[in-house]
């Protein structure tokens, strides 16, 4: 017998095209589509940024939104994702959205002083379009999707709404752990400010070392909670890696999915990327050579195809552990004849590390600060190697991308890329799985004995294409995690 299909209400503070700052943008562009695709009604709701309201096509005003905490008012917008038409429901809200910066920092990189009110307003529209009395009552869904920290009180807001309105019913909650490592911790005078009860605020509650926060919220009170590997789903569980929640955590741990993220096929295809001189697949890869040699160009590195190009696009903090990329760099151009192309932004002394590193090496080294979309795609696809030796990784897409692209990984052995990379040695190259290099540990050290290792493979031109062509003939597309998402909404249902 088919089963109903699912209404589900995916809440996220930043969806690719509409609005990015990370990966959690990449999951939320792609995932509704495939949750669609599987046969489930869904719409997005998200904060309606200025670039959220020039993009969203067939834009139609739904409702108006009162007594909201600080702001009053806000209006819903419905209208349709580029590309997939997936509908989504904005939050028409000026005062909080419409203003220079990023979602979740000002021009000059602070965090705006509201957050807890531009978030806490999220979480408290997405409550209130999950239970029964909803001011849209022509779709009311039964699953709320929510995401991160930023929408971690929806679930606390759907419990305390159902507690002073018995005859109401609520969908049920999943939360969504994308990184455990931003909690949206704020004072203890926001618990009142934000119209929540007094008792929320506990150890069985909102309370987090003397702060509230958003997203213990969301783990606290979700009816499922999942995250983006299986293994970050163990991980998260340890004092390692669990941040101070390690014990809640474990508390839930047979509850927790681990769900591998998958990655938009579509717009990462090396045979149909208009940002590539040239198009190629797995039976052309030698057309490759051209997309890295107009990468040399463009770049201002030596056109050397035999040289070994390594490639990072990356956020350049501790969590990435590209400082460990850096007094090894050297060695790297030197004595083992690499090239470097670097996208990202970050750390100012890491930034400056890797300015000064391109000052030494010129033709050799191109450092670009800030990020690009269109340069993304070209180090994904120009680049030999990719370099992404995080120390803690939930997901990752680059490693995908970087398979993706014929472009194989060097990754630490954690998180997502443990679940996604199949480490190179003569057994997996036997097997025909070997996709990458994989570290065992995250040190100076084990990073250039492991690129070593592939600069290595890479001189042996027939199994260097055996690597590549294996990682390119992975399915790293959403299906098959959408039905796991499905598997997890239908046992809570």
């Amino acid at each position: 017998m088919k089963v109903a299909r699912l209404r589900i209400l995916f809440v996220s503070s930043e969806a690719h095209p509409l609005i990015k700052t990370g990966g959690l943008a990449d999951v939320s562009g792609s995932l509704p589509a495939a949750l669609r695709d599987q046969g489930e009604e869904v719409r997005l709701l998200i904060p309606g940024y200025p670039s959220v309201m020039k993009k969203l096509q067939d834009q139609t005003k739904v409702l108006e939104l009162q007594d909201l905490p600080y702001v009053g008012r806000a209006s819903l917008v419905l209208g349709k994702m580029p590309d997939t038409g997936v509908e989504v429901l904005a939050i028409d809200c000026p005062s909080l959205y419409q203003r220079a910066g990023n979602p979740y920092l000002d021009t000059t990189g602070r965090d705006w002083e509201d957050n807890p009110v531009r978030f806490g307003v999220l979480s408290m529209i997405a409550a209130r379009l999950g239970c029964s009395d909803s001011p849209v009552q022509d779709w009311i869904p039964d699953i709320v999707q929510c995401n991160d920290w930023q929408t971690g009180l929806t679930p606390a807001y759907m419990q305390f709404h159902i507690r002073s309105q018995p005859d109401v019913r609520r969908a049920r909650c999943v939360f969504g752990i994308h990184n455990l490592a931003f909690q949206g911790c704020f004072g203890q005078e926001w618990v009142a400010r934000l119209g929540l009860p007094p008792d929320s605020y506990q150890m069985q509650g909102l309370e987090y070392y003397g702060q509230m926060s958003f997203l213990k919220a969301g783990v606290f009170y979700a009816d499922a909670l999942v995250t983006v590997s299986p293994t970050y789903a163990r991980e998260i569980q340890t004092p390692e890696f669990g941040f101070g929640m390690q014990g809640l955590l474990a508390e839930r741990g047979s509850e927790i999915r681990g769900i591998l993220n998958g990655i938009d096929v579509d717009e990462w295809n090396p045979a149909a990327d208009l940002h590539l001189a040239q198009a190629y697949d797995q039976n052309t890869l030698p057309k490759k050579q051209a997309v890295k040699l107009a990468l040399q160009q463009q770049q201002g590195l030596q056109a050397a195809t035999q040289r070994p190009l390594l490639g990072v696009v990356s956020r350049l903090t501790h969590q990435k552990g590209l400082d460990m990329l850096l007094p090894i760099a050297d060695a790297l151009i030197t004595e083992q004849q690499c090239q470097l192309v670097l996208l990202g932004g970050g750390e100012a002394a890491l930034e400056q590390g890797f300015r000064a590193l391109a000052q030494r090496h010129p033709g050799s080294v191109s450092v670009s600060i800030g990020y690009n979309e269109a340069l993304s795609h070209q180090i994904m696809a120009g680049a030999d190697i990719f370099v992404m030796p995080s120390r803690f990784e939930p997901c990752g897409l680059n490693q995908m991308y970087g398979m993706r692209y014929g472009t194989p990984p060097v990754v630490n052995r954690t998180g997502g890329l443990a679940d996604s990379i199949i480490d190179t040695d003569p057994a997996s190259l036997q097997a025909q799985t070997a996709t990458g290099f994989v570290m065992d540990a995250a040190d100076t050290t084990e990073l250039y004995n492991t690129l070593r290792r592939a600069i290595n493979y890479f001189h042996d031109h027939a199994t260097w294409q055996k690597i590549q062509q294996n990682g390119m003939r992975r399915e790293l597309g959403w299906k098959q995690s959408a039905e796991e998402y499905i598997n997890v909404y239908q046992s809570i249902r």
